[in-house]
């Protein structure tokens, strides 16, 4: 795991996709499901991002659930050159913590709210629509079945979703 701030990598991130001739497609995915507390930290970053950029046509925000890998058609059709999918994930550190995550780091076994592990989808998703991804992660405090976001997570995916919008309009 970088110890960049996830702004700072973002922005390097950006740069790469960069095409000399229009800025960048990116792909914000949010991942998780709804009825498991914090789990559904993506698809709030995700559901909070839709709202801030309605209007960035270089921007497609997907609020993918469980099932990301049912959205492959929708990212193919949009041409992206950097996928970000948005999920909670256990670093050790304290709720609400956010960073990004090389996916290609995410291979071994854990439980997850997923039917397709995301290094499987990452691997996918580069192969096939020839793009960048990412994982950012959101150190979750709990995953309780039928419960809400904890504070300290829904601030969090909130104020990266603010940050994402800002950043993205300037690009």
């Amino acid at each position: 795991m970088s110890k960049k701030s996830w702004q700072v990598t973002l922005q390097a991130a950006l740069k790469r996709v960069k095409k000399s001739d229009r800025s960048p497609r990116v792909a914000i995915v949010g991942i998780g499901h709804e009825l498991c507390g914090d789990d559904a930290a993506g698809l709030h970053l995700a559901c909070t991002l839709r709202k801030l950029a309605a209007d960035n046509e270089r921007l497609l925000v997907i609020e993918a659930g469980p099932v990301p890998e049912n959205f492959c058609g929708t990212l193919r059709r949009f041409c992206p050159d950097l996928v970000v999918l948005a999920d909670a994930a256990q670093m050790g550190m304290q709720p609400g913590t956010v960073r990004w995550l090389p996916w290609q780091e995410t291979t071994g076994l854990s439980a997850s709210t997923h039917t397709l592990p995301l290094h499987i989808l990452a691997k996918y998703l580069t192969a096939e629509l020839g793009c960048e991804v990412a994982l950012l992660g959101i150190q979750p405090a709990q995953n309780f079945n039928e419960t809400l976001l904890t504070p300290a997570v829904k601030d969090a995916a909130e104020a990266t979703a603010k940050t994402l919008a800002e950043t993205l309009r300037v690009m």
